[in-house]
């Protein structure tokens, strides 16, 4: 598109202003404006906008919050028929290749004192092993539990990895995936794809710029990941993650946050309870700690599923409690840990002008349209617009709800190191512990104080311990495969 083209296409939009310093920048910094303006769908941000404002009028009266209705939340825990059924069913699918992976990892670890991507931290481990590197070989073991149990040739069955990157962790993602030979996984079943971005706006819609040559703009939110599998792969590769889900006859995805330690990466159990289910699209939940507990829970908007924030819910609300369980009424805390069929995700752009984007008010450095002088605001200026990976639930007509154990699943790192809460140390608590209990259940015993870390390639959820039976172990350690235990008795 010529250069009189876009400018006709965003006066038209009203966003002629973007071009205020026009006859005072030099060619290459022109070229980079053209560039950035034309793979900006400015139509689409006036939407955006549009609908958020709207959006935020109407939540000033929303709708009211109701408990998820009998039914629609089952549990693994004490359950143990069931999750066996469910992950038998989870395995057939991932055995027939229609199982893909899709990780949200686009963010930074900079509250724990890191600029690296937050995939790449360490939080401790003996083994150091990145949180990366466990999830890669949580899916190098997952398949060989799929072809044991489902009899498949070795090297058959491949879980493909959607890793969703940022502008700012983008390249350096892939630089350690690199150097660390992708963890043992085959790179082209490792596919990169990139978060969107939106500009930044003014209190009345107008995009903002960060320097008289090119646009503000900041992160779409987690539920840029719907936008993003439809973007080409890269400059260089116009294919998308739809295409390649497609490509592989991926039928199901397993959604989820880099941060949480103790995920389980393509959960069998989970996905054959949503197949099972028929649903389109799911959320794991664990158990609230306590009624005041800062998360958000899955519960029902109106007659509509929905994340309802920990502000939105009352003290009497977040205190009432189900006559028959006794168990919280609001209880389904969210993780960030998701299901859903190919054809929902694809589904998804149909409805997404009915998505309303959260508006965040931030202070932006801009530009004075006047003079071209830098602005350094010291209250906000301007908006960011974001959308969530749950703002998709209300529009799903299949829906499913699966509880699981907190402690087995669920140990999230968000701040630095020496918190107490949610940090590397919880993190590495948590895991060593889960690592305890999977010798325990397999008939072994640990001495107090000692503390062994097994690599998931030995066990992905404790299964493949049976030998460790009657054996007791009094040293502390990290193992790369059952053999190596035999010098931690």
């Amino acid at each position: 598109m010529t250069v009189d083209n876009i400018r006709k296409q965003y006066q038209a939009a009203g966003h002629d202003h973007l071009f205020t310093f026009w006859s005072n920048i030099s060619d290459s910094e022109r070229e980079t404006l053209t560039r950035q303006l034309e793979n900006l769908d400015v139509e689409r941000v006036n939407r955006i906008y549009k609908k958020a404002i709207a959006s935020e009028k109407e939540a000033a009266n929303p709708e009211p919050i109701e408990p998820l209705p009998v039914g629609a939340c089952e549990s693994v825990v004490n359950d143990p028929a069931n999750e066996k059924k469910w992950r038998s069913e989870g395995l057939k699918a991932i055995a027939r290749g229609e199982v893909g992976v899709l990780l949200m990892a686009g963010g930074q670890g900079t509250r724990l004192g890191s600029s690296a991507p937050k995939g790449c931290y360490d939080i401790g481990l003996p083994s150091h092993k990145s949180l990366f590197q466990y999830q890669a070989e949580r899916i190098a073991r997952l398949q060989v539990v799929a072809e044991e149990e489902c009899s498949k040739p070795a090297g058959s069955v491949v879980i493909p990895w959607y890793v969703m990157t940022s502008g700012p962790t983008r390249r350096e993602t892939e630089a350690f995936f690199t150097k660390n030979n992708f963890f043992g996984l085959d790179p082209k079943n490792v596919i990169f794809f990139e978060q969107g971005t939106l500009p930044c706006l003014t209190a009345d819609g107008k995009i903002m710029l960060e320097s008289t040559s090119r646009v503000a703009v900041a992160p779409d939110g987690n539920g840029g990941l719907y936008a993003a599998t439809r973007a080409p792969l890269s400059e260089s590769d116009s294919a998308t993650v739809l295409d390649d889900l497609t490509r592989r006859g991926i039928l199901y995805v397993h959604a989820y946050c880099v941060d949480n330690c103790l995920v389980k990466v393509a959960d069998p159990v989970f996905l054959g309870y949503c197949i099972s289910k028929q649903a389109d699209c799911a959320a794991k939940v664990v158990p609230k700690t306590s009624p005041s507990e800062s998360v958000g829970v899955v519960a029902c908007r109106g007659d509509k599923f929905s994340v309802v924030e920990y502000s939105e819910i009352s003290k009497e609300q977040a205190e009432l409690r189900n006559p028959r369980t006794g168990e919280l009424a609001f209880n389904a805390a969210n993780i960030a840990n998701h299901f859903y069929t190919t054809s929902y995700l694809r589904s998804i752009e149909s409805f997404e002008d009915d998505l309303a984007f959260h508006i965040a008010r931030k202070k932006i450095p801009t530009v004075d349209l006047e003079t071209g002088g830098a602005v350094k605001p010291n209250k906000p200026n301007g908006m960011k617009l974001e959308l969530f990976v749950f703002d998709v639930f209300p529009f799903t007509k299949r829906f499913a709800v699966l509880e699981v154990a907190r402690n087995e699943e669920f140990s999230p790192l968000k701040n630095a190191p020496g918190t107490g809460a949610d940090d590397p140390d919880t993190s590495r608590r948590d895991l060593l512990a889960q690592h305890k209990r999977f010798l325990e259940r397999a008939g072994a015993q640990v001495k107090d104080g000692v503390e062994i870390e097994l690599s998931p390639l030995v066990s992905y959820a404790g299964e493949g311990l049976d030998t460790l039976k009657g054996k007791t172990f009094t040293k502390s350690g990290y193992v790369e495969n059952i053999v190596e235990l035999d010098a931690l008795l």
